[in-house]
């Protein structure tokens, strides 16, 4: 099996470390990326700094999906515009994403599910979506006649896909080719702090002066915060998924059920997952973070696996540093890449899951399996906020899985935050001080 993201050969962002820029920001992954770009963009000076390769971690290892459907309300004018920027990126690209307009469709093998499904569009209508509620004769005509017993389901025609680790390096070359300077194998270690501000940047390979920081670190964000002093109830799942060879049968539409998700691909066959299947590594901070997320476990909308201890030098890991010496090596260089290892247990279980919808595909075969560490918070809903104990710092974390479609969007709102400006949208859902101002838990829809 070969790795999800296939690295180019040399690496395609080098270079000398400026001693200044306007913006550092902490991570290539979309959002990270894509921060970039639309700052570079603004005119402001801008260095990616990436311990691994662009899009190496879940940015190049998600679904491909680019939904509006299921989205937490606050989160869906911010997805709107994320798929027109899509559209925009991708025609920057000559089409060279793999953007399509196939639609999402969620299937529902009971009554319950379906009460689900409509208290989310009646409460999603007032922002224009375009989900409807499908019966099963018109799941039979979108779907190809599939064999699965479901009884209806939800449908969004205009949302979208595209391939994660063809997107997200494009997008890396269009950052570049508007001024922004991408360094990869070139982890941070820490903010250099003068008089409680930040004042630029201490990587491996010495200091970049800067005001404003913007850590988009993914799983080991977390990691990073707790040598400044900020504690957030962040944890990672591992989600393991497959690509089948070319194969006929479902029409071309990305879709969900209790046992899988599919994604059409570019090369004609799918991308599919377990659909809520997720494993969970038992380390301190799980531990530590337990509280947090029990409510969630209890719910009953994902399925989730607790697993032998973290793999060494994974974030969690038992002896993984939590502070460090900034002269000194750090977890972020350990590893590099976090790449655990897929459930081949799973991946056998989801494809056969999909054989039995779709007949006609039991010809084909596992042409790739992967898995990536998901980060995740106890509501299912990132953090974009500036961190107020640390000025100069803000942080993007917690997609939740969700990051690789809106990421666009949150990528500009990200470039139009660090320069003062009205980002368009209330962003106090997204806030960092939700888990520590008394404020409850509102978990986002689990539809």
């Amino acid at each position: 099996m070969t790795k999800p993201f296939r690295l180019p050969d040399p690496a395609p962002y080098r270079g000398a470390l400026p001693d200044a820029v306007d913006l550092a920001i902490i991570g290539g992954g979309i959002i990270g990326i894509t921060t970039a770009l639309y700052a570079a963009r603004a005119g402001l000076s801008v260095v990616v700094l990436e311990k691994g390769r662009v899009a190496a971690e879940q940015s190049s290892r998600n679904w491909g999906w680019i939904r509006m459907q299921g989205r937490d309300f606050d989160e869906i004018p911010i997805m709107q515009e994320a798929q027109q920027l899509w559209q925009d990126l991708d025609t920057d690209s000559n089409g060279a994403m793999g953007l399509r307009s196939c639609g999402v469709t969620y299937l529902a093998r009971d009554a319950a599910k379906m009460d689900l499904y409509r208290d989310w569009l009646e409460k999603a209508k007032p922002y224009g979506v375009s989900s409807q509620i499908l019966d099963r004769a018109q799941i039979d005509q979108m779907l190809g006649t599939p064999k699965g017993d479901w009884i209806g389901g939800l449908n969004t025609p205009t949302d979208m896909k595209a391939e994660p680790d063809v997107a997200v390096p494009l997008m890396g070359d269009l950052a570049r080719d508007a001024g922004a300077q991408i360094i990869e194998g070139c982890a941070v270690r820490g903010l250099d702090m003068v008089a409680g501000k930040v004042a630029g940047v201490v990587t491996e390979a010495g200091k970049i002066a800067c005001d404003q920081v913007v850590l988009a670190g993914g799983a080991w964000s977390p990691l990073f915060l707790r040598q400044h002093g900020i504690s957030i109830p962040q944890t990672s799942v591992r989600n393991t998924a497959c690509a089948t060879s070319p194969v006929s049968g479902p029409e071309m539409t990305c879709a969900v059920d209790p046992d899988f998700a599919m994604r059409p691909r570019e090369d004609g066959g799918f991308t599919l997952a377990p659909s809520t299947d997720t494993d969970v590594y038992i380390g301190p901070d799980v531990i530590r973070l337990m509280r947090w997320y029990l409510p969630f476990v209890f719910s009953g909308g994902f399925k989730v696996s607790l697993r032998p201890p973290a793999p060494k030098h994974f974030p969690d890991a038992l002896f993984t540093a939590r502070r460090w010496n900034d002269a000194n090596e750090t977890p972020f260089e350990r590893m590099r890449i976090l790449s655990p290892k897929p459930d081949m247990k799973k991946v056998a279980a989801t494809v056969k899951a999909f054989n039995r919808a779709w007949p006609d595909t039991a010809e084909a075969t596992v042409a790739d399996a992967w898995a990536g560490m998901i980060d995740v918070l106890p509501d299912v809903v990132p953090v974009v906020d500036r961190v107020e104990k640390l000025p100069g710092l803000t942080v993007a974390t917690g997609m939740c899985g969700h990051g690789f479609g809106i990421g666009p969007a949150f990528g500009r709102i990200l470039a139009d935050m660090v320069q003062g400006r009205d980002v368009g949208y209330d962003m106090t859902r997204f806030r960092l001080s939700r888990f520590s101002d008394g404020s409850p838990m509102v978990p986002g829809p689990n539809v």
